[in-house]
């Protein structure tokens, strides 16, 4: 399918098409992708058999990107739905799309998503694997064979998926550590709960653990990631940082090493809820015991008392981890652990994540990351309003909000000050500055 993966093209000196296109995208020398591809520390997530797909590139160096999640449920299984939150995520301004549909004909939604946009696509096998089990094979999840599991794999990358998530590193060793340490939540990946059930009913390892070897075969002629997923992230405070999340992050440590050996790309998962205090920790631990590999976190939520606002405590955390030196982040939504978001809830967790990130980018000197910041700056000394708009993260609403506040345009000041506006009487007391 193809002569040779961007990894492999960039491990032999030859600065590819893709990377010339990527580098151009960031604003970097194409040297700069080629080194980082092959050092690891930088994946391009494009699927050879996806045409129409942006290339994004994320690591080291380069603008954090966001991901918004979206997929049916059994609850929902309206593909329509799914399509307009694809729209409105990319709009908002997301880099990626994660399909995790359990619900309805995943099959049609999951292809249907990938031609609506442009934007990469992430799903997770495993979850095609478990449906297929139960409402195709008329079987329970645990019946599921190892051959049903590699074929869900190899039918998502032929469908042109860019990146796909599997839970390698959930081990029967991880789980009687997981066990003795006493988790108040246990297991909260839907994909990693799968994997728990499927090795203790079958008294087995895990097969994607088990057959890496034959995972890398399948996935590196569609030159697509491997993003190695945190079966035991943390669901809560009290759970980050233990025994179980760090075992399977020095797994993942080890996969990676073998994953390059073959030449595939690799991202890395991190956890979901922890302190403030332990982010900069755990952000610095994978890119120690994972060589470097780009970073991708849930959040992390930093309070687990906020349901209805959780894209603020995912931003507020995913800013920190970002600054530390994560490089992609996956947003959460006001509706996380209340229901499946609405497009209005996409939107709104888009907009946190782009904020985290952006602010993030600005610390670690992202080339040209402060440049709206000062333009931003200069039209608000001007009461240049449309100017202000036109540079806003999410310019219909700060346009909304201003309309909505009544305010009189002959004095170009908002109605927080009026005619007291600092900017009006700075360039009355000193004119011409």
């Amino acid at each position: 399918m193809i002569l040779a993966s961007q990894m492999e093209f960039a491990r032999r000196g030859q600065i590819t098409e893709k990377m010339k296109k990527v580098a151009l995208n960031e604003g970097v020398d194409p040297e700069f992708i080629r080194a980082g591809l092959a050092a690891g520390t930088i994946v391009i997530c494009n699927n050879v058999k996806h045409l129409n797909g942006r290339l994004m590139a994320v690591g080291k160096g380069l603008r954090t990107k966001v991901n918004a999640n979206i997929g049916t449920s059994r609850d929902d299984t309206d593909i329509e739905n799914e399509l307009n939150k694809a729209r409105v995520a990319v709009a908002a301004g997301a880099d990626a799309l994660m399909d995790l549909s359990t619900g309805g004909p995943v099959d049609e939604i999951r292809r249907a998503i990938i031609a609506e946009t442009d934007a990469s696509i992430g799903s997770v096998p495993l979850y095609q694997a478990a449906l297929d089990a139960v409402s195709v094979h008329k079987k329970a999840i645990i019946d599921m064979t190892v051959e049903d599991i590699f074929a869900a794999v190899e039918k998502h990358l032929e469908d042109g998926v860019d990146f796909i998530t599997v839970h390698c590193g959930v081990t029967r060793r991880t789980v009687e550590l997981m066990k003795r340490e006493g988790r108040i939540m246990d297991v909260v990946s839907r994909g990693g709960s799968f994997t728990v059930e499927w090795m203790m009913r079958n008294n087995a390892e895990n097969p994607l653990y088990e057959h890496f070897d034959r995972l890398l075969h399948i996935i590196k002629p569609y030159d697509a990631v491997l993003s190695l997923g945190d079966g035991f992230r943390p669901g809560c405070l009290a759970d980050a940082t233990d025994r179980a999340q760090i075992h399977e992050l020095i797994l993942l440590g080890e996969l990676t090493q073998r994953a390059w050996d073959a030449d595939v790309q690799v991202i890395i998962e991190g956890p979901g809820h922890m302190p403030l205090n332990q982010i900069v920790t755990n952000v610095q631990l994978q890119k120690q015991l994972c060589h470097g590999a780009p970073f991708y976190v849930l959040g992390q939520l930093v309070t687990d008392i906020a349901p209805g606002y959780d894209h603020i405590t995912s931003a507020i955390g995913g800013a920190i981890a970002a600054a530390a030196g994560a490089d992609f982040l996956c947003y959460v939504t006001p509706s996380e652990h209340l229901r499946l978001p609405s497009a209005d809830d996409v939107h709104e967790g888009v907009i946190a994540s782009r904020i985290a990130a952006h602010a993030a980018d600005i610390v670690k000197g992202v080339p040209g990351s402060l440049n709206k910041d000062i333009a931003m700056a200069k039209c608000r000394k001007a009461l240049d309003w449309e100017g202000q708009f036109a540079l806003a993260l999410d310019p219909p609403k700060a346009r909304r909000v201003r309309a909505e506040s009544g305010v009189n345009e002959e004095h170009g000041a908002c109605t927080m000050c009026g005619e007291f506006c600092a900017y009006k009487i700075m360039d009355t007391a000193i004119p011409n500055m």
